[in-house]
C-alpha cells in the first residue's frame, strides 16, 4: 500500500455518536463503567451528550442491540458493559463466551468498532467489599473502554479513507 504524506486525516471527536449498552443485572456497579467512560472520552473531546446509553435486561441481549444499532448507520462506535457472576450453575462463562463471541461478529459483519467491557469474575459475592471493589473496578474499565473506542473509531475511519 502506498501511503502519501499529503494525505492528512481530519479527526473531530465532538461529532462522533456512540451507543453505550449495559445490561441491568449488577446495575449499580455496571455502570460505574459508563461514569469512567464518558469521564475518558470528555478528556479525548467528545461530547458526552452524543453518547446514547441503552440498558438491556443481561448480558445476553446486548449482542441484539449492539447489531441493530451498528446497521442504523447511526454510530462511530459501540460500548458494551455487563457484569456476569457465577450464579452457582456455571452458566457465566458460556453467557460471557457467547456475548463476546457474538459482539466480534457484529463488529466484523458491520465494520462498526463495537468494544466490550463484559466482565466475568471469578469469584463475586453479594456483600459490600465485593461490590465496592467491583465498582472502582469498573470506572478503571470504563476509562480502558473509552481509550479503545478512540483508538478503534480512528483506526476503523482512516481505513475506510483508504479504501
Amino acid at each position: 500500500m502506498n501511503q502519501s504524506s499529503t494525505n492528512h486525516y481530519n479527526f473531530t471527536p465532538q461529532s462522533k455518536r456512540i451507543a453505550f449498552i449495559h445490561a441491568t443485572w449488577h446495575q449499580d456497579i455496571v455502570l460505574n463503567c459508563l461514569t469512567g467512560f464518558e469521564t475518558e472520552l470528555a478528556s479525548r473531546g467528545y461530547d458526552v451528550s452524543l453518547i446514547e446509553v441503552i440498558p438491556v435486561p443481561g448480558a445476553y441481549e446486548i449482542p441484539l442491540h449492539a447489531k441493530l444499532l451498528a446497521k442504523s448507520g447511526q454510530y462511530a462506535a459501540i460500548a458494551c458493559s455487563a457484569l456476569v457472576v457465577d450464579g452457582g450453575i456455571y452458566r457465566h462463562d458460556f453467557v460471557a463466551q457467547t456475548v463476546c463471541n457474538a459482539l466480534m461478529q457484529v463488529q466484523l459483519e458491520t465494520e462498526v468498532p463495537v468494544l466490550t467491557a463484559v466482565l466475568t469474575p471469578h469469584n463475586f459475592h453479594e456483600h459490600e467489599e465485593h461490590k465496592e471493589y467491583f465498582s472502582r473496578h469498573f470506572i478503571k474499565k470504563g476509562a480502558e473502554l473509552a481509550n479503545a473506542c478512540d483508538a478503534s473509531i480512528r483506526l476503523t475511519e482512516q481505513a475506510k479513507l483508504s479504501l
